[in-house]
């Protein structure tokens, strides 16, 4: 049984979310505001999912994902936003989510965005005797159970979109992906979003690994196309 966390301030949002959630067999948790919500989070590390409403009272999502992230990069993160502008959505994955929902949604939409989530981060946490190195050079060490990469001698923690996305690339080195094959890849070909995720989390992911991010020598840009994985920084 998995664990989702709902942290939102209209109660009839709140309760119509926990309803088809407990009727698809989650476990729920249940926040009406920020600062509950982070104190839910730090004392559940079983939670999953995070379900995270932007307009929030006092602490708002924004403020409440960036501290999530500061104290766990693999749980999966899931915005909810009245706010139609792409900067809110662009900020909410900048932040650290892994994906949003508008709303209104359906139960049928938002169970979608959650099943493709939790197919991520089950797909990281097979266990394994050993790190998965999965780049012939020994440059990068992929550790799925912890969400880490190793670059040289450092540690990074990754999100579990970032991971995913990350370990397709290197197991693929040289090969373009388009930005549409990275959707059906990492977030599953029943997923209802576009692509501007795609590149956000290409972002993020360049953020952390590359020696300078706006000059990128690792995941670099086919024009016109999308990216693929180089392993030219030595």
């Amino acid at each position: 049984m998995y664990t989702i966390l709902v942290i939102e301030d209209e109660e009839s949002i709140r309760s119509f979310i926990t309803i088809n959630l407990k009727r698809e067999g989650y476990h729920v948790l249940e926040a009406d505001n920020g600062e509950e919500g982070l104190s839910i989070a730090r004392e559940h590390p079983e939670i999953s999912i995070i379900l995270l409403d932007i307009m929030l009272p006092g602490m708002d999502g924004f403020e409440v994902c960036k501290h999530i992230r500061a104290q766990n990069e693999s749980v999966g993160i899931i915005m909810l936003t009245a706010k139609v502008q792409e900067v809110d959505r662009v900020q909410g994955l900048i932040t650290g989510a892994d994906d949003y929902v508008n709303k209104p949604f359906s139960p049928k939409e938002l169970l979608a965005r959650i099943k493709s989530l939790i197919r991520r981060v089950n797909m990281l946490t097979k266990k394994i005797s050993q790190p998965n190195n999965v780049n012939n050079n020994l440059f990068m060490e992929l550790f799925p159970q912890k969400k880490q990469v190793k670059k040289g001698d450092q540690l990074i923690d990754l999100t579990p979109t970032e991971f995913a996305l990350l370990k397709l690339l290197i197991e693929n080195k040289e090969q373009p992906f388009n930005r549409n094959d990275l959707l059906d890849e990492v977030w599953g070909l029943d997923y209802p979003g576009d692509t501007k995720i795609v590149d956000v989390n290409i972002r993020r992911l360049r953020q952390k690994i590359e020696k300078d991010p706006s000059h990128p020598t690792l995941i670099s840009t086919v024009w016109g196309y999308g990216y693929q994985w180089s392993d030219k920084e030595i």
